[in-house]
């Protein structure tokens, strides 16, 4: 396998340039960078990230933490990671957590500062005390897609409206003149979807309607996990005409549900969810929902880590600095309806 070092030689240049060419830093010519490239297309050179990592005392790599790469969603966020860090110049390692915080801690021990040099965060059921660690040890943290643009977490991170969400999702379908609206909410009564909720309740009573006390469920996130609370919904208030998803997997286990029922979408039962996954797009009928800026936020969670990762010298506790760091929030660009054929006019037939 061919070397840094000849591909130096066969580009007449210096290891350093070729290292240079290789991260995309310094200042190299136009022509230089030509000859380096040439040379490494005819050696055919990959680099080797380990030895890389050892001589530039970090990996050209970050990791990325998600809950559950089962979700459709965390794969889509992934990619778009990816695509973000690529024109960085660095690579992604996925770390999934199953949603268990020892598997998690274990991946910041092993991986954080070693074999990556900055840690992404993605609902990955963390203790916020282990990622500040893991920012004292080197290795920034940054937590993406929060849901309280206004409740900062005390660590960067990048945050989406996902009340405003849950209040888009609401009006929409009391728009179309339901009032008998169902709610399923994908995680605990206090877990990571409380703040759509929240926002669908907003909606509800901004409309004269007591949104506390329409009918809910609680259930995992899950298609499985719609689909059973929309049979126990359903069941336990057949009057109902719509119902809100706090996530689009759970939403489509509605609609399934519903179709199980007899109960035809959206002429009997009108369906909303929120993300706007791809299997939104691709269900029959295509899913209602509240897309979020999933791209958008992919990014701005890159640029963040980076910055921090290129800031140096600001990770001693108690300084301003530090301070500065862990006030850092970005948030993205407002969630914003799709009307699709999951939502229709009420009906009480």
């Amino acid at each position: 396998m061919p070397t840094l070092n000849e591909v130096a030689l066969r580009a007449g240049v210096t290891p350093a340039t070729v290292s240079n060419v290789l991260r995309n830093k310094g200042r190299v010519g136009d022509a230089t960078r030509q000859r380096v490239l040439d040379a490494i297309a005819e050696l055919g050179y990959r680099p080797h990230l380990p030895a890389r990592a050892l001589a530039e005392g970090r990996a050209p790599t970050i990791a990325l933490m998600v809950s559950s790469i089962a979700n459709p969603f965390y794969p889509e966020f992934a990619l778009a990671v990816e695509n973000a860090l690529r024109r960085k110049g660095r690579f992604l390692i996925i770390c999934n957590t199953d949603g268990d915080p020892r598997t998690g801690r274990a991946y910041l021990d092993q991986i954080a500062g070693t074999l990556s040099e900055g840690v992404l965060v993605m609902n990955a059921n963390l203790d916020f005390e282990d990622l500040r660690m893991t920012q004292l040890r080197g290795a920034p943290v940054v937590l993406c897609m929060w849901e309280r643009p206004a409740d900062p977490p005390g660590l960067p991170c990048v945050a989406v409206d996902f009340r405003l969400a849950g209040k888009l999702a609401a009006q929409h379908v009391l728009s179309l003149g339901h009032r008998r609206i169902g709610a399923i909410v994908g995680s605990k009564v206090y877990g990571i979807h409380a703040a759509r909720y929240d926002g669908f309740v907003d909606a509800m009573r901004a409309a004269g309607l007591d949104g506390a006390a329409a009918p809910v469920r609680y259930a995992p996130d899950t298609t499985q996990g719609g689909y059973a609370a929309a049979l126990e919904l359903l069941k336990a208030h057949p009057d109902l005409t719509a119902l809100f998803a706090t996530n689009d997997l759970p939403a489509l286990g509605a609609m399934q549900a519903a179709a199980d029922l007899g109960l035809d979408v959206p002429h009997r039962l009108s369906v909303i969810g929120i993300t706007d996954i791809q299997l939104a797009r691709e269900s029959r009928p295509a899913l209602t929902t509240v897309a979020v800026p999933t791209v958008e936020a992919a990014e701005l969670a890159v640029e963040l880590l980076l910055e921090l990762i290129e800031a140096p010298g600001e990770q001693a506790i108690g300084t301003i600095a530090h301070e500065a760091r862990e006030a850092r929030l970005c948030v993205t660009s407002p969630p914003h309806l799709i009307v699709r054929a999951s939502t229709g006019p009420a009906c009480d037939g």
